[in-house]
This record gives structure tokens, sequence and C-alpha cells, in this order.
């Protein structure tokens, strides 16, 4: 079967379209019929030997599929052949850039008929670390504020439309173009800035009447960072899930002391062995997507081959939405 694989770290011109054995099912494992793949931040820093656990090569790269069931392995039971599905991958075998993938049986969730391969496969790893850096990590409650970062991406969509759902007094979303703050705007948010801007910063304050916000969501590091631990409130939660500018941030734990501030890790695959966390989530996203609370933004769909274009544009900031991957 057709895949996408790197044997080094680097650029997107690592990434080379190979033939690799098809999958065969083990105890409690199905063979999924890949037909969209969700293009991820982990995806490229997983490419670049940047990931924060390690990855051996050679690798595929790509955790988040929507498919059909070809074939389940002994022990299964609550799927069957021909069954639409989504998971998030993980493990040795994750094989998510490619026409077919192997996955337990406990990470599996039936796709509802009103929601197609797509917007299924752009649900996973950015759904469910939306979910979960606002409720479970960063325990939003009712009435409280919230400043989500890269607004217009595929978290950052998710999450602003998350936060509302779960009750957000005032979303303040961080973009750096009018379009993708208009985007923001569109899905629920209450008040954009352009975290681009010097003194940004300054207009989440004034946005909150100098109180700081309750949550902030922070993905991008290096000087966003320390910018966004000023946004803060008193008993504020600052959640970090991410690096993409690279530049690793480091600050003195003092300054979190005289209002009670907190930074709390975010990696979701530590929420997924928990069963008990994921699937229940997933769920939920799924039922508000087929219930039109959540509406996805697809920014593109694109061949197996142009993973390494994919890549390019993503890390280049000239997306907005999910980007699909299609074998």
């Amino acid at each position: 079967m057709k895949a996408i694989q790197f044997t080094e770290y680097g650029g997107p011109e690592v990434l080379e379209l190979v033939d690799i054995a098809h999958p065969e099912p083990g105890e409690n494992q199905v063979v999924v019929k890949i037909n969209a793949i969700g293009v991820n931040y982990a995806d490229t820093a997983r490419r670049e030997g940047q990931y924060v656990t390690d990855v051996p090569l050679p690798h595929v790269p790509g955790s988040e599929v929507a498919g059909v069931i070809q074939k389940t392995g002994p022990g299964v039971t609550r799927f069957k052949e021909g069954d639409r599905v989504v998971t998030l991958l993980g493990g040795k075998h994750a094989t998510g850039y490619a026409q077919y993938t192997i996955a337990d049986e406990r990470g599996l969730i039936p796709v509802p008929e009103g929601v197609d391969d797509n917007h299924a496969a752009a649900i996973p790893l950015q759904g469910l670390s939306a979910y979960h850096v606002i409720k479970t990590m960063g325990r939003l409650e009712q009435g409280e504020s919230i400043l989500v970062h890269a607004a217009a991406g595929g978290v950052g969509l998710f999450a602003v439309q998350l936060a509302k759902i779960f009750g957000a007094g005032s979303i303040i979303a961080a973009a750096s173009t009018n379009e993708k703050r208009d985007l923001a705007l569109e899905a629920g948010a209450d008040v954009t800035v352009d975290y681009t801007k010097d003194g940004w910063e300054k207009e989440v304050l004034q946005a909150t009447d100098n109180k700081g916000v309750d949550i902030a969501l922070e993905m991008v590091g290096g000087d966003i960072f320390h910018q966004t631990l000023d946004c803060l409130a008193a008993f504020g939660r600052l959640v970090y899930y991410g690096t993409a500018s690279r530049k690793q941030p480091s600050f003195n734990p003092a300054r979190l002391m005289a209002e009670n501030k907190s930074v709390i890790g975010f990696f979701l695959p530590q929420i997924m062995k928990k069963p008990q966390l994921f699937q229940q989530s997933l769920q939920e996203i799924l039922q508000y997507i087929e219930d039109g609370k959540i509406k996805l933004e697809i920014g593109g769909v694109f061949p197996l081959e142009e993973a390494a274009d994919v890549h390019r544009k993503l890390q280049g900031r000239q997306t907005k939405g999910k980007l699909i991957l299609t074998p």
C-alpha cells in the first residue's frame, strides 16, 4: 500500500511517498481503510524531531483518520467489517498517512450518519485537545473569560465554539490576519486581537476591564508565552499545549505566586490512556457537530502525495481551519 514516510528528520522535503506492507490485525485490532487524514502541527514536530516524545525512524506520520473497517482481528466484538469509524492512532503501529492502518478497538468511535469522513477526521486530535484544554485542564467555570491563541486554526476554532457551549462569559480570540479574526468572530468570539502586533496583551486587559482572563490557551511559545502570562487574572490558568514557534519559553515560577496564577501542561496521549475520558468527550463532540452546534472549517483537501506541500502551508501560516489528506 502507499504511505508517506520519512527516514530522517528535517523539513517537508523529507516526506516521501513509498510502498509499505499492508497491515494485518492482531488481538482486539482492526484494519481501517482510510478515507480521510487530519494534518496537525504534531505531525510537523515529529518530522523535525521536535516532538514531546521520541519518534523512531523510519516513521509514517499521522494520527487522525476516518474510514471503513476492512478487517477485524480476534477478540473484536463492538465493530464489524464495513462500519464507518474515526480514531486517534497511537503506538508503534500508528500509520496515519497511508491507505490502510491498524487501530485498537478501544479507540474506535462510530461516525454518525450526518458527518462525512473529512469532517470526522478533523475531530479527534484538535477536537479532543480543545475539549480537554478547556474543560479538564483549564476547568472553565460558568461565566469565566478565556483567551484562545491561533483562534482560526483547527484547535482554535474548536476551542472558541466549545468555550461558548461550556458557558464562557467572554471569549477573546487571538489571530494574525483580519480574515482569521473575522472567522473567529463568526465562530462565537466576543473580541479579537492581533498577537503579531506589539502591545496586543494590553488590548486583552482592556477587554477584561484590566482584570485579565481566567483561562488562556497557549500553543505558540517564545515571547507569546510571557505576554500571555501577563494577561492572566488572579487565580488564572494558562494551559500550555504546544510550541508552534519552535521557541521554548522559560520563566521564573515566582511570577505566579503573587496572584495565585497557574501554568498547566497538556499532552493528549495522556488523555488517550483514560478511555472513560476520551470516548465520552469524542462522542459528545460528534453529537455537537451532528446537531449543528459546532461548525468545522475545512481549510483544504489534498491528495496524500502532496503531504510535503501541505506541511509547508501549515507551517507558513497560509491556512485556516483543518487540512485533510486523502489516500
